[in-house]
């Protein structure tokens, strides 16, 4: 789309309504009540316990929590966080006209039981696992079946961090191996799997004693290496045929494979002394002899599972975990997301030198969460039924100095502002305009763009455990793909079978379609300002439809619907 002067007047006209997050909408949300909130019935009296252990904590602070969010809010914010897109136009409305007092519940089961929550969350742990590129000969397809699959069987997350720690095989027949496969592709003797696995599944950052002892607490060099001593037991197998097209040798697949190892591991302090580590943890050792798996071992100390007689995780009698950390870790993680910070910040460093927020709530999470038998979609419900979740991004007087983003420790006052992840921005614009369906785009195709332009989002820092930013993080050049890409061109044509030509072609009214348009984009009502502002930019334009496409550029391109509220 080329941008007219009328486009350009709409966003200065919108800007004050659509730009500050938290803040933007004001007008609209003022005039829905919202609400109590309303919890879940199977576990009134975990989501009754957390919201008391956070009600306290805004006593102990004097902070006053923010109103509950109205339903417009809540339900963009929850489609987001558990759908990975925003909600269509048609949810929005329904949603609305639901007057049952559980409707809230009831929606969050409903994402719960979809293929957008697996969706979602096998994207969100891919990404995780493996970052958000393609890792040299690592197979991301088969990354994401085992996610898929852990999420759709609602797999104890026990059995998720047995499988990704012990996996062993073809890098598709047995996805999980990716997760190790994409931290050896330097060749590094586990350096890069010893770092990002500590920090993922049990959400330490040991990879700051590799080379010193930690300045802030107790830890010592030799523990990462002690952790390396463990992971380095898997060993990295590239399988290459002869192609006589090309006269060289071409990969064909990857393997993960049992290292044999005996004995500890040496590595050099730096006084240039080499020093021994043994594999050990939690102070437990995992075997030195050859005979020992001690990723198998080391599994078993950390989930209390065994593996069966083909390597698939069993609950033993004999088996005992030997610390929580994996719980705590996930339980920190999965809070995080939800609320965009978790009890400790960053969410994947815990341990004495950065204690967390609310103790005692991320104990109290952390104990149910392991008698549930690590129900994943049991601690989401928690979460997202709580009273902390339901509250609005709109800060009070009482409560403005809660600000995470200014180095304070969350009080959880009110919802934090998240920025989308590439991903969300690219879903939730296909959502919104229909754009897959406009110009007869097979899906296919969709992807493969999807693909391409999600690239152009990735920022590699070639750090230890391979760090990537992977967000929409709203610079120049990232601004300027949305207001002139191809992805946002199509999805405001008015071609067949866009969103666009859809509410055109069913309406004659210009105030139902722009309430639509709305609807679609930001899941609200315009404010009468909006109104006058959409009818003065439709009736200024050379066409009435050149001014409903810079209606929608506008919305599509304002900060209200780039952010997570």
């Amino acid at each position: 789309m080329t941008l007219r002067p009328l486009a350009a007047v709409l966003t200065l006209a919108l800007a004050p309504l659509l730009s500050a997050p938290g803040a933007g909408g004001g007008g609209a949300y003022a005039a829905e009540t919202g609400g109590e909130p309303v919890r879940g019935n199977g576990d009134a009296a975990i989501i009754a316990e957390i919201d008391r252990l956070i009600a306290r904590s805004w006593e102990d602070n004097a902070v006053e929590p923010s109103p509950v969010a109205s339903d417009s809010e809540w339900l963009r914010r929850i489609w987001l966080d558990l759908g990975g897109h925003i909600p269509d136009a048609d949810t929005v409305v329904e949603f609305q006209r639901n007057r049952s007092e559980n409707k809230r519940a009831e929606m969050i089961q409903t994402l719960l039981d979809s293929p957008d929550y697996v969706r979602h969350f096998s994207t969100v742990w891919t990404n995780l696992a493996i970052g958000q590129g393609e890792p040299e000969n690592t197979s991301r397809l088969g990354m994401r079946r085992f996610f898929r699959n852990a999420f759709a069987r609602n797999l104890p997350w026990s059995e998720v961090v047995f499988e990704l720690i012990t996996a062993e095989g073809h890098f598709e027949e047995n996805g999980a191996t990716n997760f190790l496969l994409a931290q050896m592709v330097d060749n590094d003797d586990g350096v890069q799997a010893t770092a990002k696995a500590t920090r993922l599944l049990l959400g330490m950052q040991v990879q700051c004693t590799q080379c010193h002892n930690h300045p802030f607490n107790d830890w010592k060099q030799d523990q990462f290496w002690q952790f390396n001593s463990i992971l380095k037991s898997a060993r990295r197998v590239d399988h290459e045929e002869f192609d006589e097209s090309t006269g060289q040798n071409e990969f064909v697949y990857a393997e993960l494979v049992r290292r044999p190892l005996e004995g500890p591991v040496f590595f050099e302090k730096r006084s240039g002394l080499m020093q021994v580590a043994f594999p050990e943890a939690f102070g437990k050792t995992f075997g030195e002899g050859r005979d020992t798996d001690r990723r198998a071992a080391f599994a078993t100390a950390l989930t209390g599972l065994e593996p069966d007689d083909e390597g698939f995780p069993q609950a033993s009698e004999s088996a005992q975990t030997v610390t929580d950390q994996v719980a705590r870790a996930f339980v920190n993680r999965t809070w995080g997301h939800f609320h965009g910070y978790g009890f400790t910040k960053p969410v994947d460093d815990m341990g004495p030198h950065n204690p967390p927020s609310h103790p005692d709530l991320l104990d109290f999470l952390t104990e149910k969460f392991i008698e549930s038998n690590y129900d994943v979609r049991r601690l989401i419900t928690w979460i997202t039924n709580s009273q902390a979740y339901q509250l609005t991004s709109r800060s009070t007087k009482e409560n403005e100095f809660d600000d995470p983003a200014a180095g304070e420790l969350p009080l959880f006052s009110h919802m934090a502002v998240k920025r989308m992840t590439a991903e969300q921005l690219y879903d939730s614009l296909l959502i919104a305009t229909e754009a897959q369906k406009a110009g007869n785009s097979d899906w296919e195709a969709i992807e493969r763009q999807k693909r391409q332009w999600l690239q152009q989002f990735v920022t590699a820092f070639g750090t230890d455990d391979l760090t990537e930013s992977t967000t929409f993080n709203g610079s120049i050049p990232q601004a300027l793909m949305m207001m002139n890409g191809e992805l946002t061109s199509k999805a405001i044509s008015a071609e067949p079978g866009s969103y666009l030509n859809r509410v055109l072609g069913s309406t004659n009214k210009p105030e139902e379609a722009v309430d639509r348009l709305f609807l679609a984009a930001l899941g609200r009502q315009p404010t009468s300002k909006e109104k006058s502002a959409a009818a003065q930019l439709i009736r200024g334009s050379e066409k009435p439809i050149y001014g409903y496409q810079d209606l929608f550029w506008a919305l599509l391109n304002s900060n209200e619907f780039v952010f997570v509220k």
